[in-house]
């Protein structure tokens, strides 16, 4: 066996294996090496195990050095979901030894690896912030609405009666108006136009915009990922018009119908920090939370990163944040929020 890292020449090689990979996700693709080198100027070290050939286990990581945030190894950067993905013990064993070896030789503050499982309990980890929501899509329309909760279900209702419509964005003008003013909304740095840019360009039409409108008016956008059979809605946002016509719920409902009716079977509503605003959305749902399981291997750090917005210490920075103009959050956050990872 033989680790390796991932070349232009090995890009399909390792896309062909995801795809066949059952524990594979969308994270686990080669183009976030592009996506991560493109939009953030972060080194993507995807590494892979070989044997006779053949690659046997993958493990996409990417390295970020920031002054204020630390300097940490990731799989994967900006991704909910990452880690090992391997056919056997051995290649999984030899991947997860490479990673760390590679963690010293960088001299990071920590290697994290993003498990949708545990794999090792003795391991330092965020085993009680994350949680991820995960829902099968029924191939009749009606019964989804129905699997909704009468209260929820209400809500989409009344976005239908508010005249919403949908449609699928071509470019990500509309999908940055919403998304930006709704995290400046929350007081979080906003991403840089360039990174939305990179993910349509890298991932084609796995990679696809609803935006709502009410009479022409923006209301509310998202970007969705599409991996196998599954659906992704992973960065959205609303005008200050959409809490008024219900135009997430409807947007978010939208996404699912159209899911449902081009056979996707998975609603995967992603990644939200226990107790937060957007946990309390996806249950309403009818979705139940799942952990997500964060284990770290301690390099130079003393403790596990606590870099999220719960931590007391960033309160002023974001009752700051929401007072500043909207026009300023873009121009400045793109150049915080891309250390984050």
């Amino acid at each position: 066996m033989q680790i390796k890292q991932l070349t232009e020449q090995d890009v399909q090689r390792w896309d062909n294996y995801v795809e066949q990979a059952q524990a594979a996700t969308f994270f686990h693709r080669a183009g976030w090496r592009r996506v991560l080198e493109q939009a953030f100027g972060h080194q993507g070290r995807f590494l892979y195990a070989e044997r006779d050939g053949a690659i046997t286990g993958i493990l996409p990581l990417g390295h970020i050095r920031s002054r204020i945030f630390g300097n940490s190894l990731v799989s994967t950067p900006f991704c909910v979901y990452g880690g090992i993905v391997a056919d056997d013990e051995a290649a999984r064993q030899a991947l997860e030894q490479a990673a760390i070896e590679l963690a010293q030789a960088l001299g990071v503050d920590c290697l994290e690896l993003r498990n949708q499982s545990p794999q090792h309990k003795d391991w330092p980890a965020k085993r009680d912030l994350y949680v991820t929501f995960r829902k099968a899509i029924d191939p009749d329309l009606d019964q989804n609405m129905q699997n909704i909760p009468r209260k929820q279900r209400a809500m989409v209702r009344k976005g239908i009666k508010a005249g919403l419509e949908s449609a699928w964005d071509e470019n990500i003008e509309r999908l940055y108006d919403a998304y930006s003013q709704s995290v400046h909304a929350l007081g979080t740095p906003v991403f840089s136009k360039r990174y939305f840019q990179v993910l349509k360009q890298v991932f084609g039409d796995d990679c696809r915009i609803l935006s709502v409108t009410q009479d022409g008016q923006l209301v509310a956008s998202v970007m969705n990922f599409y991996f196998k059979d599954q659906v992704l809605p992973y960065y959205g946002g609303g005008t200050e018009l959409a809490r008024a016509v219900k135009g997430n719920d409807f947007m978010y409902w939208e996404v699912m119908r159209h899911a449902c009716e081009t056979g996707v079977k998975v609603f995967d509503y992603g990644r939200s920090k226990v107790g937060t605003g957007s946990y309390s959305f996806k249950k309403n749902w009818g979705f139940e939370p799942e952990p997500l399981h964060y284990e770290y291997v301690l390099v130079k750090a003393d403790a596990v990163p606590d870099v999220n917005p719960l931590n007391p210490k960033y309160r002023l920075f974001i009752g700051a944040w929401k007072k500043m103009p909207l026009a300023m959050t873009r121009m400045i956050g793109p150049h915080i929020v891309k250390n984050l990872g």
